[in-house]
């Protein structure tokens, strides 16, 4: 009968860069699991933070690459999409590979200056501020750039919003339009909500920004949601998008940038395969092709890599609590916490992780349905990207089976509100950081403990 080693290695190329076997034990980049369990305890999350930079850093080289390749005449610049993930580690780690910053709501404008205190960002930092913007928004960029930010770019996502800078920004400002790009074929809507719809980005621009010694032009900003993808869809919205650019640079000379939002995807899968350095030279060459036609100077490069960067950091570990046979075909193995509360996108969207055993992998196998802690019958998990089905090792009675979820680093806890009340009071597990020196020494870090029962009750009202 076969093994479970031999079920993994007979369905993917196996052993990867980032996991391998031990003495029947997972290691998750070169880093052993069952050690951290072992001090630590079960549910844990999981924050591998070398895995941000090492993504940092691919992703610029692919860039340079690319630019060397079409003789490429503009800057690439790396933003980070705050939003993914807010934690003081997530910052601190992206920031050390020279990357600006993406916003998308007020209190991101505290956490960049509590960064700026922390000398992590400086006042020649790119701050792209995007998103529609309520008052305590306007007002905390505003002030920032009042205060020598002067990169500090507000993405204008309405015709309005200009008003307010005019009337309380007292220096020169940048700003940027956001594009209302065209949703993809199969969404619910056709243009996207946010943003000025391309047949106003020319009037807006006459009549608003055009003339006005306070305001510069910075860059176009354009998003979709399906991120960069190898379609139809997403060549002929970047070619509307770089058009409109190679258009409005005619008559604002100032137009310097472009901010390609949409991001790269992570692997969700043992058997995915995106080829970035592809798409990216052909994002380049596309943009470059489109400029010589028009004969208009090639553009700098913002992008805004949110999931990319932090999402590959990301695990999440379960003991399972006990066995059920329900019934002659489904058995449950519960697991120590919840999916709805721990992983919200896999049960709000139906989103797959990678999810391999921790332990026991020369134990033959089985399928599985795994069940949650809450009382919600939608928490489980019993599907991959890859199969309609679960499988992992059986065990006996006595025996102690880990569980590990991969790549979710991104959105997770902010999705499943961190530190807060959760369905059935689940509380937040411990959370770990994991780091590496310079000669490669692994060492681990609790961010976190597991929630207690007092942070609850205040927050009930109780204390």
């Amino acid at each position: 009968m076969l093994e479970y080693i031999d079920l993994i290695e007979q369905t993917f190329e196996f052993p990867t860069e980032e996991f391998k076997v031990e003495n029947n034990e997972l290691h998750f980049n070169g880093v052993p699991l069952l050690p951290i369990i072992e001090e630590y305890g079960t549910p844990l999350k999981l924050s591998y933070l070398p895995k941000i930079s090492e993504h940092i850093v691919k992703a610029k080289s692919f860039f340079s690459k690319a630019f060397e390749k079409y003789d490429y005449q503009g800057k690439y610049i790396y933003c980070y999409c705050t939003k993914s993930s807010h934690f003081r580690f997530v910052l601190e780690e992206a920031l050390k590979n020279d990357i600006h910053i993406e916003t998308s709501s007020a209190y991101d404008i505290p956490i960049v200056r509590e960064l700026h205190n922390r000398g992590l960002v400086n006042k020649d930092t790119y701050i792209l501020c995007n998103g529609y913007k309520k008052p305590n928004y306007l007002k905390y960029i505003s002030d920032l750039i009042n205060d020598g930010f002067h990169n500090c770019v507000p993405i204008l996502d309405n015709l309005t919003e200009i008003d307010y800078y005019e009337q309380n920004v007292k220096v020169n400002c940048q700003v940027g339009i956001r594009i209302a790009a065209d949703e993809e074929p199969n969404f619910e809507f056709y243009t996207s909500r946010l943003g000025i719809r391309y047949n106003e980005i020319l009037d807006l621009y006459k009549k608003r920004i055009e003339g006005r010694a306070k305001f510069t032009l910075k860059t176009l900003h354009f998003f979709v949601n399906t991120g960069m993808k190898d379609t139809a869809y997403y060549w002929n919205e970047l070619s509307k998008f770089v058009e409109l650019y190679c258009e409005l640079k005619k008559i604002c000379p100032e137009l310097d940038s472009i901010d390609i939002g949409g991001g790269l995807p992570i692997q969700t899968s043992m058997q995915f395969e995106f080829d970035y350095e592809y798409i990216i030279d052909q994002i380049v060459e596309n943009i470059h092709y489109i400029c010589q036609e028009r004969q208009v100077p090639v553009p700098d490069l913002f992008t805004e890599f949110g999931s990319y960067t932090v999402g590959e950091s990301g695990a999440v570990i379960y003991s399972i609590l006990d066995q059920k046979q329900q019934n002659d075909k489904e058995l449950w193995y519960m697991v120590d916490s919840s999916f709805i509360t721990n992983l919200p996108d896999a049960w709000g969207l139906n989103q797959k992780y990678i999810m391999l055993a921790v332990n026991h992998w020369n134990k033959r196998y089985h399928q599985v349905n795994l069940g949650g802690l809450t009382c919600d019958s939608m928490d489980y998990y019993n599907s991959e990207a890859h199969s309609s089905v679960v499988f992992l090792p059986k065990i006996d009675d006595g025996e102690q089976l880990y569980v590990g979820f991969f790549h979710t680093g991104a959105y997770q806890e902010s999705l499943g509100g961190y530190g807060g009340i959760q369905h059935c009071l689940i509380p937040a597990p411990k959370h770990v950081l994991i780091h590496k020196d310079e000669k490669g020494n692994i060492s681990t870090e609790l961010f976190a403990p597991e929630q207690d029962s007092e942070s609850m009750l205040k927050i009930l009202g109780y204390r």
